[in-house]
């Protein structure tokens, strides 16, 4: 048996009701990922709200982020670790308040259910260090028809090298 067996006491999914292009395993409240820092480690590279939204699953404030109206050139990588996660490219206004995007990078992403507030949504986090990111609707844009609405504490941009 693998070590990480004996830690997992349960996993189910029901396919018909979500679709995945990548599940998480979860290991206690922690994803399994390829990336592992304690909260004491994290705290000491992410400032107090970016700490709040990508570790302890929080939510910026509508409108509040620069990278909303944010359209230039270039990649949106993981606050937490820097892994690319968005290109400029997939980005579009849904006037939510929030950065969006009607598609990730070829497994930058990771996703959870999430049944906080008395609902159920679908979390996106990073795929490297499984910092919360935020949720995936299915309201958004040709070609996905996906909304990932994301916390822009949680990304940071990264301008073409063109510009």
């Amino acid at each position: 048996m693998q070590d990480w067996e004996s830690k997992v006491k349960f996993f189910s999914i029901d396919a018909r009701r979500v679709n995945y292009n990548k599940i998480t395993f979860f290991i206690g409240s922690e994803p399994m990922t390829p990336i592992h820092k304690t909260d004491a480690e994290w705290q000491e590279t992410l400032t107090e709200e970016e700490f709040r939204v990508l570790r302890k699953h929080g939510t910026e404030c509508a409108f509040t982020s620069p990278l909303d109206k944010h359209y230039e050139d270039g990649t949106y990588v993981c606050a937490g670790c820097g892994s690319p996660l968005f290109l400029s490219t997939t980005k579009f206004n849904s006037g939510t308040g929030w950065p969006s995007f009607f598609q990730p990078i070829e497994g930058a992403t990771a996703t959870t259910i999430d049944r906080s507030f008395l609902m159920t949504r679908v979390e996106v986090h990073c795929s490297q260090c499984g910092g919360h990111l935020g949720h995936v609707f299915d309201d958004g844009p040709a070609p996905t028809g996906k909304r990932f609405c994301m916390n822009g504490v949680a990304m940071r941009f990264i301008p073409s090298e063109s510009q």
